[in-house]
């Protein structure tokens, strides 16, 4: 029979500084704002974020130089509209960004290892939303700010004007990250693999938009113009611009809007409705993932 023998191998109590809560959410943040930009991790994951990040550059710089060029302010892009313009890259984005951050996780039963150390799943849940959120927002605020910058340096016209609508467009990208976060962590999050992942944000991208094209057309045809407006909630970036223009004063991007301030209101209500309705979602997803 073989003996046992017990070593002193001098095991303390861990003394140090705990760096609390605060720390925990903050390092959660950070490594999902890295991996939404493949920061950190091989080479052809970071392909795909930003070549969308440089053609999402690129009507900015186009629309600058030929202020630039032929003289003509006019030709800048409008800050509010250039998310909705090009909401087909920012949906990519988010279709291939979001189970990045939300599926990995739980298809690979790590969940429990995050919440083996003192980590509440209320942090672990805004801590991934923040994070593609702020990726988003950086996506979006980077080419609108590039087009103010330029603005300014062909000296467009009424600076102050400018600014005052760049704030705007600022406030536009802000709820557009919150809101399409909230509706692709939530849809990623239901979708372990990150294949089925990605085209089941797309494919609710697709969805929405085309339905409420579809019913806007019928709408306009039958001169039902506040049919046309009201059924835009359904639809992520015409829900944001119904908010830019009834609360904003901002120039209509989408095909058409509600009439009056109050349409404003109930979008924003609407926004909050999601993003809220999206924590609790996801709250009680991983830490059913997080039990597993």
């Amino acid at each position: 029979m073989s003996t046992s023998t017990i070593h002193d191998i001098g095991y303390r109590h861990y003394e140090g500084r705990r760096s609390g809560r605060a720390y925990v959410m903050r390092s959660l943040y950070v490594h999902n704002l890295r991996a939404a930009f493949g920061l950190g991790r091989p080479a052809r994951a970071k392909v795909m974020p930003f070549l969308l990040a440089a053609i999402m550059l690129l009507p900015a710089a186009g629309s600058v130089a030929v202020v630039a060029v032929a003289k003509r302010p006019e030709a800048l892009m409008r800050y509010s509209s250039y998310a909705v313009t090009l909401q087909v890259i920012i949906a990519i984005f988010l279709a291939t960004q979001a189970p990045v951050l939300a599926s990995r996780e739980i298809r690979f039963h790590v969940v429990p290892l995050y919440f083996s150390r003192p980590v509440g799943h209320l942090d672990f849940v805004l801590a991934k939303l923040g994070a593609l959120a702020t990726a988003l927002f950086a996506l979006m605020a980077v080419p609108v700010t590039v087009l103010y910058i330029g603005g300014l340096v062909t000296k467009v016209p009424d600076s102050w004007h400018q600014f005052l609508h760049y704030l705007a467009g600022l406030a536009g990208c802000v709820l557009f990250a919150l809101v399409l976060a909230a509706i692709g962590t939530v849809v990623a999050a239901f979708t372990p693999r990150r294949g089925l992942g990605v085209a089941a944000v797309i494919a609710v991208y697709m969805l929405t938009s085309t339905f409420t094209l579809i019913i806007q057309g019928i709408a306009e045809h039958q001169t039902n113009f506040t049919l046309a407006g009201w059924i835009g909630i359904l639809a992520p970036f015409n829900l944001i611009d119904i908010v830019q223009v009834r609360l904003l004063g901002q120039a209509k991007s989408a095909v058409d809007v509600p009439s009056g301030t109050a349409s404003g209101f109930v979008a924003l209500a609407l926004c909050a409705v999601i993003v809220a309705g999206s924590v609790a979602v996801l709250y009680r997803r991983f830490r059913k993932a997080g039990l597993s």
